[in-house]
């Protein structure tokens, strides 16, 4: 069996989608899904269980012989979340706690941390460094930290031969793509904007705080969410033999900004952008300037995998002005759930 955490969420139910479309069915769903409309994330899937993830440790006693890997895509994922006991019983000591099953289990993990760690980009964005290199790095929010927490804990433990047989922790960059609309205000910058953006209504910007770039000017990485799916797959298919434990940017290493010029002739005449301030206490995820991975997925150490997000991201802004049809549209009354 393969486990999922956050198998219900965003890139953890397009990772079904790809685990199904593999031949897996016997996966483990880990997640809560509420009130909403996140169920729809699994409804076209194949599994084997659906695990609240409060009983996850119970299950797993029961069940972890017959686990093959995790995939520990689970967290509180809003850079708004201010309750700190809630950030590291989520985020941070779940994370050990796998971490620890699946060494002594001898099983592997790959899990999802952020670029959010990086901060505002001051300390540079390659995934390549050593425990004092990660050191350096300021995130900016709670949730960034408890991803560089725990990244800085693997790491520890790691270098104490205290590991999984196969660990990878991802830094994934913006990504966007179907399954996102149960993020409310985490969604996607792409998801928050295309239907206003084909509606040809005004989409706003926030303004620029810094000389250096005009309002307007920042800069992302977007990588779309199937690609991070065939990372994770890449990955896990290599095995443990690999030798390719660590931690690795997930980005295109290509930054898009709103106001780019390609972006401005492919958006005209079909909507404006409108420059706003930062709001008290609605301070964005940063960093909005240069936040793009150093080298797609570390191609010094792993093949290049992530480049089919460029031709996405392509697709995406030809949609914007009209010269081919919408990524990832459902004529349903949602855009979602199309995986």
């Amino acid at each position: 069996m393969l486990v999922v955490t956050g198998g219900g969420g965003f890139i953890g139910s397009v990772l079904a989608a790809a685990l199904n479309a593999s031949g897996r069915s016997d996966l483990v769903i880990v997640d809560r899904f509420g009130t909403g409309d996140k169920w729809r994330n699994i409804a076209k899937r194949d599994f084997c269980d659906i695990v609240p993830i409060e009983r996850l440790p119970a299950w797993l006693e029961r069940y972890g012989a017959d686990v093959e890997a995790v995939f520990h895509l689970g967290a509180n994922s809003s850079t708004f979340e201010d309750d700190a006991d809630e950030i590291i019983a989520t985020n941070l000591n779940a994370s050990i706690a796998l971490w620890r099953w699946c060494a002594a289990a001898r099983k592997p993990l790959i899990y999802a941390s952020s670029a959010a760690t990086y901060g505002d980009g001051s300390a540079g964005f390659d995934d390549a460094g050593d425990i004092a290199a990660l050191k350096r790095l300021r995130p900016l929010n709670l949730y960034g930290w408890s991803k560089h927490a725990f990244d800085l804990w693997a790491m520890r433990e790691a270098a104490l031969g205290h590991a999984p047989p196969l660990w990878i922790g991802l830094k994934f960059f913006n990504v966007f793509g179907p399954n996102e609309y149960h993020k409310g205000e985490m969604m996607s910058l792409v998801a928050k904007n295309y239907r206003h953006v084909a509606a040809g209504e005004t989409i706003r910007l926030f303004k620029s705080d810094r000389s250096d770039y005009a309002d307007g000017a920042q800069c992302r990485d977007f990588v779309y969410v199937t690609d991070c799916a065939a990372v994770l797959l890449w990955l896990w298919q290599r095995g443990p033999g690999a030798n390719i434990n660590g931690i690795y940017n997930v980005g295109t290493g290509a930054q898009l900004s709103r106001s780019d010029e390609r972006a401005r002739q492919r958006l005209r005449g079909r909507a404006a952008y409108r420059i706003r301030r930062h709001p008290a206490g609605d301070r964005p995820e940063l960093p909005i300037f240069h936040r793009g991975a150093d080298e797609p997925v570390a191609p010094s150490r792993l093949q290049r995998t992530v480049h089919p997000a460029r031709r996405r991201r392509r697709r995406f802004r030809d949609a914007l002005s009209g010269a081919a049809g919408p990524v990832f549209v459902s004529r349903r009354t949602e855009l979602e759930h199309l995986i």
